[in-house]
């Protein structure tokens, strides 16, 4: 559920390094801050460094819907560089996240003169296909309390937090169909289970408030 490429962060860091005036710069975004917005022209890919965010798309009719969770060594705007084409989807950091910002004339001399970086592109961009492709026969065979409870091992696993319109929206379920399927997973969870689940969704509320 949480995407990654170590490889690929690897690469970049070591080209920052030994590149003196790579152009490439690294910032920082604030937890809920959308760096890239749907419809909107990026002049930089951002490769994430550290963080977590969350890439979803924007419905005409106001709802969202979470493509996936992106973190270390993923890629953002690939698709928009080589396509020249307005973003598709938003991108916004959940934690507080680090990102290379790659301008898109060094992605395109980077593609055109540099092998190895193609090669871990050309891996990535296959790599989301299998994990597209992966996720829609999850969501086919597997219950909404499963879905959920990776969800919840997720946010547990990298120490954030997730609002349960985050979870819905990832889900492609109301807010009111999770509520009814968290209530059944605290049913069928052992006390202290259920304890802590309650804790964390007390918290999470009030941070929403």
């Amino acid at each position: 559920m949480l995407r990654t490429n170590l490889q690929f962060l690897s690469f970049i860091e070591t080209f920052c390094h030994e590149t003196a005036d790579s152009k490439i710069l690294l910032k920082t975004f604030k937890p809920g801050h959308r760096f890239v917005r749907q419809g909107e022209t990026i002049a930089n890919i951002y490769m994430i460094k550290d963080g977590i965010t969350k890439c979803f798309i924007s419905e005409e009719n106001g709802k969202d819907f979470i493509i996936a969770f992106l973190g270390k060594g993923e890629v953002i705007g690939e698709l928009e560089a080589l396509q020249k084409i307005d973003c598709l989807c938003n991108v916004e950091a959940i934690s507080e996240v680090t990102a290379y910002a790659v301008p898109d004339y060094v992605f395109a001399e980077l593609i055109a003169k540099n092998p190895t970086f193609t090669k871990f592109l050309l891996q990535e961009l296959s790599t989301r296909i299998i994990q597209t492709s992966t996720r829609a026969s999850f969501q086919q065979l597997y219950t909404l309390e499963y879905g959920l409870s990776k969800l919840l091992k997720l946010q547990d696993e990298a120490q954030i937090i997730i609002s349960k319109e985050d979870m819905a929206a990832y889900l492609g379920i109301s807010v009111r169909s999770f509520n009814r399927t968290l209530k059944s997973l605290l049913d069928k969870k052992s006390y202290q289970q259920t304890i802590k689940m309650q804790e964390y969704f007390n918290l999470t509320n009030k941070k929403q408030n």
